[in-house]
């Protein structure tokens, strides 16, 4: 799976990225390098912070039964 990563200068020096397709992934850091490093794990924690936050958030392949 490919997810758009958007990649800004941050005016107090560093740099913010964001996944426009995860709303809340957001993540920062000193360098480009260590951005990309950063919102990397971001993407990758992302349907655990889901779960703990209480969205609505199911792994693919799970149905649910009633009963």
């Amino acid at each position: 799976m490919k997810l758009k990563v958007v990649i800004e200068s941050s005016d107090e020096g560093g740099y913010t990225a964001y996944v426009p397709s995860l709303p809340g992934c957001i993540s920062e850091g000193d360098t480009r390098e260590q951005t990309i490093s950063n919102i990397r794990e971001a993407i990758v924690c992302q349907p655990a912070s889901a779960v703990l936050n209480y969205r609505n958030w199911q792994p693919f392949g799970v149905k649910r039964h009633n009963g």
